[in-house]
């Protein structure tokens, strides 16, 4: 199949290079040129685990190729992915302006049939919206009769892990109500689910809330668990044995149920605000949401709040080290990451700071730009050297069994803030470093 698509984002740039790697003929389209030079240098603009190979193998093949020319992109696709991105507005609505653009340089040069699919996060109706912004151009230019269809089909990809998830879907959901649209949906799918058929119809509005709610969940499982591994650790009680304990539970699972320094991402603050926002306009208020939203902006200072516990309010002169930025592992992505404002916090307060991440330095770098204080490290261990403490606040692997004995021997103090609660309190007793955790009720301090 001939297949466009207009973003080179996480969104658009894996849909690209896996919808290619299954045979399909794909054109990439961005107006960002920077974007585009990198990746028809052979390089790609992300940082995505065995994305670059499906790319330049398929660059390789004929198959993908990215351009920042509208009207090439336009005539080649019949399936056209609108994947660009929708960031919060400044009341947290979802900002459409970019999907709108997208389908209105379709509806200007469309010459035969198409399939208009939004891959983009947006909110309930925008399929609507874009109907209407296609409709508006056909009928400037006197092409009013032509046939086409919108189709909301939202992304299930985890950062760190995308690939995986679209080459072997657990869902694929497809909010369609136009036959032929539907048909050519299944069959650019079908080789994603051929051993299970995993592909969902629906109507166009469920699609589209089917994410946002999805989101919202995952999003209310992880507030939820920070808040009880706050009561856990006045209680006593270990969250993490608790988290076996429930997960257990097939009703609930394992999933999501980490306690940590908060979440963050493009997903997950951008569409529960989003979703609030939404709600708000109905005159029906997210209650629950709310809290979740309000519980993770008080979890990002968690750490600080340990820190200021054990050091006291006024920071100045003291050092720490900070091992891990990006918002989550196998990413460099930081947007509302909990390391940025913990950072910004342990700066505010007079202390200085050591950073470390494997991926996210040079989005760090740029983010945390003239940052007084802040020191930026090549290596985890040259991290440690002087520090008064250690804080985890990103759960990469190497991280996970790191040399302790380095560690104490490196801080001017054995003390470390584990954010992610990757060690074991009763070993790091053993190994005489005071372990400050999330919600460990063996915590040590």
């Amino acid at each position: 199949m001939k297949v466009t698509a207009i973003g080179t984002g996480y969104v658009g740039l894996v849909t690209g290079a896996c919808l290619a790697e299954m045979g399909n003929h794909v054109v990439c389209l961005d107006v960002n040129e920077e974007k585009i030079r990198v990746l028809n240098a052979g390089e790609i603009p992300i940082h995505e685990p065995g994305l670059l190979e499906v790319v330049r193998r398929n660059v390789a093949a004929g198959r993908l190729q990215f351009t920042t020319d509208v009207d090439l992109a336009v005539n080649h696709g019949t399936i056209m992915f609108i994947g660009v991105g929708t960031p919060p507005d400044e009341d947290g609505s979802a900002d459409l302006q970019y999907v709108l653009a997208a389908a209105r340089s379709i509806g200007q040069r469309m010459t035969d049939y198409k399939v208009i699919v939004d891959k983009s996060t947006v909110p309930v109706g925008t399929a609507d919206k874009v109907r209407e912004v296609i409709a508006e151009e056909l009928t400037k230019r006197g092409l009013s009769d032509m046939a086409y269809a919108v189709v909301s089909n939202p992304e299930f990809l985890k950062e760190g892990a995308a690939v995986e998830d679209f080459m072997k879907p657990d869902r694929i959901i497809v909010g369609s109500e136009d036959e032929q649209a539907t048909l050519l949906m299944r069959a650019l799918y079908a080789p994603f689910t051929r051993n299970h058929d995993r592909l969902v119809v629906m109507d166009l509005r469920s699609a589209e809330f089917t994410k946002y709610a999805a989101n919202a969940m995952l999003a209310t499982r992880i507030s939820f668990m920070n808040e009880m591994a706050l009561l856990a650790e006045k209680v006593g009680a270990d969250i993490e044995l608790v988290r076996r304990g429930i997960g257990s539970d097939p009703r609930i699972g394992y999933s999501f149920l980490y306690a940590g320094a908060g979440y963050g991402g493009s997903c997950f603050p951008k569409d529960v605000k989003a979703l609030i926002r939404a709600a708000q306009g109905e005159g029906i208020p997210l209650r629950v949401l709310s809290a979740v939203e309000e519980a993770n902006e008080r979890q990002k200072m968690l750490l600080v709040d340990k820190v200021v516990a054990r050091f006291g309010d006024d920071l100045a002169g003291r050092h720490f080290a900070v091992w891990g930025l990006a918002f989550k592992p196998n990413t460099d992505d930081m947007r509302e990451a909990p390391a940025l404002v913990i950072v910004q916090e342990l700066l505010r307060r007079g202390a200085t700071v050591a950073a470390y991440d494997p991926v996210a330095m040079p989005e760090a770098k740029r983010l945390l730009a003239g940052a007084a204080g802040l020191q930026f490290c090549e290596r985890a261990e040259q991290a440690l050297e002087g520090a008064d403490a250690l804080l985890l606040v990103t759960e990469w692997k190497e991280f996970k069994s790191p040399d302790f004995d380095a560690i104490k021997s490196s801080l001017k103090q054995p003390v470390v803030f584990d954010g992610r609660n990757q060690y074991e309190p009763a070993l790091m007793k053993a190994l005489g470093i005071e372990h400050w955790g999330i919600g460990r009720g063996q915590t040590q301090h």
